[in-house]
């Protein structure tokens, strides 16, 4: 009875959030036509919104540990599922994601993601991408902001393992920015792929900054141990609820 009604709890959760961000994007896009400011400003507000019906609807709490930096810096995430980057979008003052090509494309929500800054770059030419990531990146060094990266490239669920990839390497090198992991464990309730979400509370940390000047070898083998670890330790907190 109880998963039953959660089931139920989920789908109404789906509902709301899908329709407010088609809502939310309709009203910002007048907006958004004037002044490419409100790009980020509609993306921050339905971040915000999302959290607090994920909790009164579907009964999920969020929570964001650790310094959230306000500066210009590099943000190399744990990317398990959608939740991950709202909670990154709804507390980074400035946040610019490194985003796959495909998804520019998308009605309306692609149009706004490139107003807001975002850097699509196509995964299937590796070499291509990364020049083409590091080209825009540098076009938009006037603009300070929280440069997000997903080291691994594609969301992986908390029982798997992808190889990093040596494109935020070659970021952080050229940046040179301090570098924040952020771990996660908003897979084990918000999976990858699905509309069932567990209660419970889902957590992003941002851990201590790596700072610029380590060779890219050294950065990798350092990024990697920091988000791995934080991540396993707050994976095996969630499941210990």
């Amino acid at each position: 009875m109880r998963t039953a009604l959660q089931w139920i709890r989920s789908i109404l959760f789906n509902i709301v959030m899908y329709v407010s961000m088609i809502a939310l994007a309709l009203a910002f896009t007048p907006l958004v036509l004037v002044d490419p400011k409100w790009a980020p400003v509609w993306m921050r507000l339905f971040a915000r919104w999302t959290r607090f019906i994920l909790r009164w609807i579907a009964g999920l709490k969020t929570e964001v540990r650790g310094e959230v930096p306000t500066g210009a810096a590099l943000i190399a995430s744990k990317h398990q599922s959608f939740l991950d980057s709202i909670l990154l979008f709804s507390v980074l003052p400035a946040p610019r994601f490194i985003m796959k090509k495909q998804l520019a494309w998308i009605p309306l929500m692609g149009w706004m993601a490139i107003k807001a800054g975002f850097i699509p770059v196509d995964r299937g030419k590796r070499g291509v991408a990364i020049k083409r990531m590091m080209a825009d990146v540098e076009k938009g060094r006037a603009t300070p902001g929280q440069l997000i990266i997903y080291p691994q490239g594609t969301r992986v669920a908390p029982d798997r393992h992808l190889p990093y990839k040596m494109g935020t390497a070659a970021l952080y090198a050229q940046l040179e920015q301090d570098c924040y992991p952020v771990a996660a464990n908003v897979g084990v309730f918000w999976p990858r792929h699905g509309i069932y979400r567990r209660p419970g509370t889902a957590v992003i940390e941002f851990l201590p900054p790596i700072p610029p000047g380590h060779t890219a070898a050294t950065f990798m083998v350092e990024l990697e141990g920091a988000i791995e670890t934080a991540s396993n330790r707050l994976i095996a907190e969630a499941r210990a609820d």
